[in-house]
């Protein structure tokens, strides 16, 4: 196996364009006009237009993939607690932190999502299967 400790950490960023939204509406059905109606979106809650929250943890699965772990990690589970809106136009960073390695090469990682401003949007716990050199 790789060489993987508790503590380890890496992180992606990206600026949420409308496009993206859009893009994902577009790919996963989810049409909700707080998400691709400007006019409808400043009537809710949130006042404008916000990305699908799927569509922001869903870095989380690019950092677990691409980074930490890394290719060959099998994404085995997933719990997110939404905490805060991201709107077009902000910059969100997923970190994962490593918690927890087992002896059959599972890894526990606490996964958040910040905005621009260092807030947490989105946070939670990944479990997956680490990968093999």
């Amino acid at each position: 196996m790789n060489s993987f400790e508790v503590g380890q950490k890496a992180s992606f960023g990206k600026t949420i364009t409308e496009t993206d939204i859009y893009n994902y509406a577009g790919i996963c059905g989810d049409f909700n006009p707080v998400h691709v109606n400007k006019k409808e979106a400043e009537k809710s809650i949130f006042g404008r237009q916000v990305a699908h929250g799927m569509l922001v943890s869903s870095f989380i699965s690019t950092v677990l993939g691409m980074y930490l772990p890394g290719p060959g990690t099998i994404y085995m589970g997933q719990n997110l607690k939404f905490l805060a809106p991201v709107y077009v136009g902000d910059t969100v960073t997923a970190e994962v932190e490593i918690v927890e390695i087992s002896e059959k090469g599972n890894a526990k990682l606490l996964t958040n999502i910040m905005n621009q401003e260092g807030k947490v949007v989105i946070s939670g716990e990944a479990y997956v299967k680490l990968p093999k050199k």
